[in-house]
């Protein structure tokens, strides 16, 4: 068994089949599947069940996987620091964020690949639930995120940045010509949502529920520009970030009288020392250059 054979059913699990991990990997199918084979036949245990429409992982391959990401991880962590000792850094940093809060992070990004250009960054954009499980799992290095309390638990954050939800509608939606709104007086009013796992729906909900009231969502979208143009025609209102609301300047904003949802922007990474190469990343990402692209 060696490394590659690794990097290979790592890939597959991944990516969901042997096409997708061969375009990955920059090979053809015919090596992926011949790598899994040769390994299943070491190892005496299928790895993968295959059928016409999907490949899933057996028991043996749901814990192989885990297993091999620690290998590789390992590996990497082994030639980075040779590299270190030569004065150079190299590696490879996978990034967890939600859609709309990593604007900022080209500046952290520019200046890591200033000091470091041997390292390499892959960014992974998802639901807030699907980065957390990526932490646990060790698939995602680390993440700039939304999280609450009870989703920080056994992993290690640090604050960017904090700000209030608005309330997001087209210019022309009359109002009281106070900016301020309540949550009765917008729960009638048609809601553009964002699904459920979203950090921003979550938030969203907890904050109906304190204000025992409830909403009527018209439209459910994974997209903020798709929720933006929605709401620019009237079809309904939205509730997110300042700093997400501030990209739309055409659209009218209110914001809640009291009890408004929040959103806390951090840093977070597994517990242990992080790879030097994420090290280095992280001392770039601060609050000036994550807190949704100001500063």
């Amino acid at each position: 068994m060696d490394l590659r054979q690794m990097e290979v059913v790592v890939a597959v699990a991944e990516e969901g089949g042997f096409t997708a991990a061969a375009h990955r990997l920059h090979v053809v199918q015919s090596a992926v599947s011949g790598t899994v084979r040769a390994l299943e036949r070491e190892l005496g245990s299928a790895l993968f069940e295959r059928t016409t429409h999907r490949v899933s992982l057996t028991p043996a391959g749901e814990a192989f996987v885990p297993a091999a990401r620690a290998a590789l991880r390992a590996a990497e962590e082994a030639r980075a620091a040779v590299d270190a000792v030569r004065g150079e850094l190299r590696g490879l940093v996978t990034v967890g964020t939600m859609q709309g809060v990593w604007a900022g992070l080209h500046r952290a990004l520019a200046r890591l690949r200033a000091e470091h250009p041997g390292v390499t960054v892959r960014l992974r954009q998802g639901a807030v639930a699907d980065i957390r499980q990526a932490l646990r799992e060790g698939t995602v290095d680390l993440a700039v995120v939304a999280l609450d309390r009870q989703q920080q638990r056994g992993l290690v954050t640090r604050l960017l940045s904090r700000e209030q939800m608005l309330l997001v509608a087209a210019p022309g939606r009359g109002f009281a010509e106070d900016d301020e709104v309540t949550f009765e007086e917008v729960a009638g009013l048609p809601f553009v949502d964002f699904p459920s796992g979203w950090a921003i729906r979550s938030e969203v909900d907890r904050a109906f529920r304190a204000a025992t009231t409830e909403r009527t969502p018209v439209f459910e979208v994974n997209d903020i520009f798709a929720a933006a143009e929605l709401v620019r025609h009237d079809l309904g209102v939205c509730v997110m970030p300042a700093s997400l609301a501030a990209r739309f300047p055409d659209l009218a904003v209110r914001r809640f009288e009291r009890h408004a949802p929040s959103w806390k922007v951090m840093v977070v990474r597994p517990g242990g020392d992080p790879a030097p190469a994420v090290e280095a990343l992280l001392r770039h990402i601060t609050p000036r250059t994550a807190a949704g692209g100001r500063g």
